[in-house]
């Protein structure tokens, strides 16, 4: 997908915030510091559009990104960071959890977890919560450039086994560096949207 004009819309924390204008959305999920901010500049082409941080847990807001007026990539904040005190991650799971069994324009739900570490146990519960809200989801391998790319593959096929031992859901390595499988998630989108 060629993308000309993406914006940044609106921090959102609760619905009367959330846009209005019934566009498709594809929600971006994962542990605090994963790399969602990262990946949405990725797909589209742009260095800044989504702040990154190396500092983890920036993100305390659900970000929209309006994609050329055809959809919104939604960047959630991660979980697992844990310098948010107990009542600032309330706060956020409740909006998450408000926003990810309540907003009827989700279209698909991008899980990004860490090609190099096995899922922790908040990765575990959001496979788990994600399964129980019905929503259609593929699962991304990020940071698939900090390790061997003769080591790619295995790990992708480790983190399935772990995750989603049946293997019915999409499993694809990422990278922002590398931009490998750019093009494969571009086709999940557009048969989302």
């Amino acid at each position: 997908m060629l993308v000309k004009n993406p914006k940044f819309e609106i921090s959102a924390v609760r619905p009367n915030q959330y846009p209005k204008n019934n566009l498709p959305e594809i929600v971006l999920v994962g542990k605090s510091n994963v790399g969602k901010s990262s990946f949405v500049n990725t797909m589209i082409n742009r260095k800044k559009l989504a702040r990154t941080s190396s500092e983890p847990g920036k993100t305390r807001q659900i970000n929209f990104y309006n994609i050329d007026e055809t959809f919104y990539f939604v960047d959630l904040p991660g979980y697992g960071y844990s310098k948010m005190s107990k009542k600032e991650q309330e706060q956020v799971g409740k909006f998450i959890e408000e926003y990810l069994f309540n907003r009827k324009e989700i279209s698909l739900i991008i899980f990004l977890v860490d090609i190099r570490h096995s899922p922790t146990a908040n990765d575990k519960l959001m496979y788990n919560y994600i399964i129980s809200s019905g929503l259609p989801f593929i699962i991304l391998a990020n940071k698939a450039d900090k390790i061997a790319i003769t080591k790619v593959d295995n790990a992708v096929k480790d983190l399935q086994k772990q995750l989603n031992p049946i293997g019915d859901i999409t499993t694809l390595p990422f990278s922002s560096e590398r931009k490998i499988y750019k093009d494969e998630i571009w086709d999940i989108i557009d048969s989302c949207i």
